[in-house]
């Protein structure tokens, strides 16, 4: 078992659900994301996503593309993300995974950059442009390692080529609450509850639901039939806030709302 297999195992015999919190990778330095990423396990992430900054992004919207160019444009680089990665991911309470482009695994190497997170202590990695016709090889490397290889669900992908991608799936699945980008939402879509319970009657695999939450009415509606709700957008926007309120503000600020959102999780 991987180590989110280990968090959903413990989650599901307690009867709870995971809240994984969503953050750049060096906005506006890796100290800070250091500092955030301890933070949210503290006040009690199960999980959290570190988005490996990238030039075109797939599915993002405006609040982490512009995280991506700032941390772009301070020449933040791969193997410093991953570096600063192994001296925090292991003494975390919530595995680490990245959230990362195809073309970075690509380029990288696929096994080389599964070695980098195995050596690291990272958990896995999502990967949102990854089709699935060209998920097995990457799947076959990750559970060589023992990494999950977590790949996403839309409102738009046909019944069938969502039950091809839970075969190379491993750690959860990634369900997109609306067809369009990263952001914050007031309301969603009336037809996601029932999709998402289909679609967990049809795989083992928890199933977690992100783009759009941010209020804990969103978790309490969804995580009746959630395995775990992501949170980006709305921890994002908080992290830029940095420059104006100082770093020990921020961090208070962004604990703070996360426990308000695990609070609507019990």
């Amino acid at each position: 078992m991987s180590a989110i297999d280990d968090v959903f195992a413990k989650l599901r015999a307690e009867n709870r659900k995971a809240l994984m919190p969503f953050v750049t990778a060096g906005d506006p330095d890796l100290e800070f994301t250091a500092a955030v990423l301890t933070e949210l396990a503290v006040r009690g992430a199960s999980l959290c996503e570190v988005g490996i900054p990238y030039s075109d992004p797939i599915a993002d919207g405006p609040v982490i593309q512009a995280s991506y160019t700032r941390a772009l444009d301070n020449g933040i680089k791969l193997h410093s993300i991953l570096e600063t990665l192994r001296s925090v991911a292991p003494q975390l309470t919530a595995p680490v995974v990245t959230m990362v482009s195809y073309a970075i695994i690509y380029r990288h190497g696929l096994e080389a950059y599964a070695d980098a997170l195995q050596q690291r202590g990272i958990a896995g990695m999502i990967v949102p442009d990854l089709p699935v016709e060209e998920s097995p090889q990457l799947a076959k490397v990750c559970r060589a390692r023992n990494l999950s290889l977590v790949q996403l669900v839309t409102p738009t992908t046909p019944r069938q080529r969502a039950l091809k991608i839970t075969e190379t799936s491993s750690g959860f699945l990634y369900y997109v609450s609306v067809a369009g980008i990263t952001g914050e939402r007031t309301e969603l879509p009336p037809d996601l509850i029932d999709r998402v319970s289909w679609l967990r009657e049809q795989t083992p695999l928890p199933v977690c639901i992100g783009f759009g939450i941010s209020q804990p009415e969103h978790v309490k509606l969804l995580s009746p039939v959630a395995d775990g709700l992501i949170v980006g957008s709305a921890i994002v926007r908080r992290m830029a806030d940095v420059q104006s309120l100082g770093r020990m503000e921020t961090l208070k600020q962004i604990g703070d709302y996360v426990a308000t959102l695990l609070g609507a999780l019990e």
